[in-house]
């Protein structure tokens, strides 16, 4: 059987900090080691229960946060890779949170401020489903969005400069440090899919009536912006990917390897955070011991006994 090492290379997906980056040069499909679709199942199986293990741990050490961001051009397969991950997670330690159009509230503040508000607690995972990066994805693709941030010094597109977008990229970076210093765990995956398997996707959701929902006229207006978005991309991926922050760029043409490539990653970088569960002290030990004898010198009522005794009473 192939093993995860080799069926999902780390290394190859990471964007190294500091380093430009060509999307083209990332395969948008798995060209790894021959694998069978129930191997492929299996080692997904396993890392998901491994990683139900350490989210176990992660809220009983109640000190680090994480912060799993998901960004894709449409129909790269966000929600189901999403789907998959809750699979193997307790829901009650996940907050899933989709961002769409900034609200004329949201407007009203940074643009940073609405995902401050969805941040996880210590102890839980938020799972973000298009981000902060938005705002240096769609509004540079658009720039004309900018303008309904009503920002000092910004009256019109053409005060939206290079200067701008990379006062932009520090501000990210900043924030996932800051966050970053107060232990939340921050890793961000770029669903890479390609246009060829975009517009299969597309016409999937147009032909089938259970799909139909999905799909909007918009999707094929940005679409047209193509080549725009994967140059946004680029320059976002390489001007805030951090060692403390890693952006990781998943094949996501072959929907089976995106979700094992992501949970298995999910588990590597949780693993290096050597979690266990809080040891008790003496004193806690004691009380423990002291509760354990309490309950042992416990008489068992049988079941249904109690019920009986209740009923021969007039």
């Amino acid at each position: 059987m192939v093993s995860e090492e080799v069926a999902v290379q780390f290394k190859k997906m990471l964007v190294k900090p500091g380093r430009k980056i060509k999307l083209s040069d990332y395969d948008t499909t798995y060209n790894g080691a021959d694998i069978a679709k129930d191997e492929a199942q299996q080692l997904l199986n396993d890392s998901l229960q491994h990683l139900a293990e350490i989210q176990d741990k992660l809220y009983a050490h109640n000190r680090y946060s994480v912060l799993i961001i998901l960004q894709a051009m449409d129909a790269a397969g966000k929600d189901s890779a999403i789907k998959h991950m809750l699979s193997g997670l307790n829901p009650t330690g996940v907050r899933v949170y989709s961002f769409k159009t900034p609200s004329t509230t949201e407007l009203d503040h940074y643009y940073l401020w609405r995902h401050n508000m969805a941040l996880p607690a210590r102890g839980e995972i938020a799972i973000h489903n298009r981000s902060h990066y938005e705002n240096v994805l769609i509004t540079k693709v658009h720039p004309e969005y900018i303008l309904n941030e009503n920002l000092p010094g910004i009256h019109s597109v053409d005060d939206i400069d290079k200067a701008f977008w990379k006062q932009r990229y520090k501000q990210i970076r900043r924030f996932e440090k800051n966050l970053h210093e107060n232990g939340t765990i921050i890793l961000k995956f770029f669903l890479h899919v390609s246009k060829k398997e975009q517009k299969k996707r597309f016409l999937e959701r147009i032909d089938d009536s259970t799909k139909n929902w999905k799909f909007s006229l918009g999707d094929l207006k940005e679409r047209a912006h193509w080549d725009e978005y994967q140059k946004a991309y680029e320059d976002a991926l390489q001007a805030t990917s951090r060692e403390h922050a890693p952006w990781f760029v998943i094949p996501a043409d072959d929907k089976w390897y995106a979700r094992l490539a992501m949970v298995s990653i999910l588990y590597k970088q949780f693993q290096a955070l050597s979690l266990e569960y809080p040891c008790v002290t003496e004193a806690q030990q004691a009380e423990l011991e002291k509760a354990k004898a309490q309950l042992l010198a416990e008489k068992d009522v049988p079941a249904g006994a109690a019920k009986k005794k209740d009923q021969g009473k007039v």
